[in-house]
């Protein structure tokens, strides 16, 4: 679709709800629901087939499509992705398939990573992590591929994974100029706090966010970049998550209504 036509297809449906642009808008964009899927699909159990995820997002991108107001300073794809990637992850928190011992980990990571940080003043190493953990570099990170590939912990839900309603999404962070004062100097501290938390990261995982959020980079083409392994990319990314956690933890109130 022409970039002339796709600017007509959006007037013809915010101003007049004609639902022949409306099906034309979600079937151009709906590439973004399978770049999405394919993003996630990795990290779930085979008994949840790809075509679940892919429903999910469409989900996502009809409801993006239908909320999107283009006065707020963002793409539509970036909106986009966003509430695809949340409808996906939605579902897969429905699911509820991660076991006990897996959560158990998790919290044992998070709470780890934020000791070593308060001990040394400074993001720990893997080595530091490690040590503190009592085990082997190589052991940490089978651990973080293993939490990874179970949790399916993404930037859009990273806060507060038993408390889905509260979650904080890339989304929520966007600036939206029809916001209230009160909500617009909220949205601001949100993202105030966001921006400094990723700020805390070391360079490589902020790096890693940076191109797999922003850029929109795979796992594959980031670890080509740093010259890693992909699943050295994805430890990365674990790693990132798990400090990001407990920084934004402080802020909880922040993030939840």
């Amino acid at each position: 679709m022409a970039t002339a036509t796709l600017e007509e297809t959006w007037a013809r449906f915010k101003r007049g709800g004609d639902p022949r642009a409306r099906e034309a808008l979600i079937d151009n964009y709906s590439y973004l629901v399978k770049i999405t899927a394919g993003r996630i699909a990795g990290g779930v159990p085979p008994s949840l087939d790809r075509e679940d995820l892919i429903s999910a997002g469409i989900i996502g991108l009809i409801k993006a499509v239908d909320q999107y107001d283009a006065t707020r300073e963002v793409k539509f794809e970036t909106y986009a992705i966003a509430l695809i990637r949340g409808a996906i992850l939605e579902l897969l928190r429905g699911e509820d398939w991660a076991p006990r011992s897996v959560r158990d980990k998790i919290k044992l990571l998070e709470r780890t990573y934020a000791q070593v940080e308060m001990r040394l003043g400074r993001p720990g190493t893997d080595e530091e992590v490690a040590q503190a953990l009592g085990m082997p570099v190589d052991q940490l990170h089978r651990m973080l591929s293993e939490v990874g590939q179970a949790s399916v912990l993404s930037l859009d839900d990273l806060l507060f994974s038993s408390e889905p309603d509260g979650s904080l999404r890339v989304v929520d962070t966007l600036q939206d100029a029809q916001k209230d004062t009160t909500e617009a100097v909220e949205g601001r501290e949100r993202r105030h706090a966001l921006a400094v938390a990723i700020n805390r990261l070391p360079e490589r995982e902020h790096l890693v966010l940076s191109l797999y959020y922003y850029e929109g980079l795979t796992f594959k083409e980031i670890g080509k970049i740093l010259r890693v392994s992909e699943s050295r990319v994805f430890q990365l990314h674990q790693q990132a998550m798990m400090r990001l956690r407990g920084y934004l933890s402080a802020d909880r109130d922040l993030f939840t209504s």
